[in-house]
């Protein structure tokens, strides 16, 4: 494994509810500069994007195998106890653990905000990060954690309770008018 101490040594410290010292965008820019071809061709997979997730092949990182490997799990476990609230067929078991995966993803789903819930996720991520990256501070893999670390806090930066609430209550409000309407105006 490749070791990038100048780069990694530059890097500004972060921590889970910072703000991001720099986006994402700009951080895998300075990457393609930084880091080796192969290494670099890594970095697409270091997403938390759904959709990448669940279809995401093996990327020759074990680390971000590991990593995307439970963000599957935690995503796919969310989905099933979703599916199990709504009554609707559930087909299969979900994944079993992966590094805590499924009961971080229990633990979220049984709190009552929302918004509480995606912050213990991705908690949960970040701590997955951390004991999965390993303890060689310099190597390629703290670049991909740092690269993952960055999209958490940009994350929860996008997160804003009173936009939320106020997005919940609108979205409320046609649901219950359009009841409502389908009713006859109600009892």
């Amino acid at each position: 494994m490749r070791n990038y101490y100048y780069f990694v040594a530059t890097l500004p410290s972060v921590s889970y509810g910072d703000a991001p010292p720099k986006s994402s965008e700009d951080f895998r820019e300075e990457c393609l500069y930084h880091l080796a071809p192969g290494d670099a061709a890594v970095l697409t997979s270091c997403t938390y994007n759904a959709a990448a997730v669940t279809a995401a092949k093996p990327t020759g990182s074990a680390f971000i195998d590991a990593l995307l490997a439970r963000e599957r799990t935690l995503l796919l476990n969310v989905a099933y106890l979703r599916a199990a609230r709504l009554k609707r067929q559930i087909s299969g078991e979900p994944p079993r653990d992966a590094s805590d995966a499924e009961a971080v993803a229990k633990a979220a789903f049984e709190m009552g905000d929302p918004l509480e819930a995606e912050l213990f996720l991705d908690r949960g991520r970040w701590d997955a990060i951390d004991a999965l990256s390993g303890l060689d501070l310099f190597s390629v893999n703290m670049v991909y954690a740092y690269l993952m670390k960055l999209q958490l806090l940009e994350r929860r930066q996008r997160f804003d309770a009173e936009k939320g609430f106020a997005g919940y209550k609108q979205l409320y409000d046609t649901i219950l008018d359009e009841y409502n309407a389908g009713s006859g105006g109600g009892a």
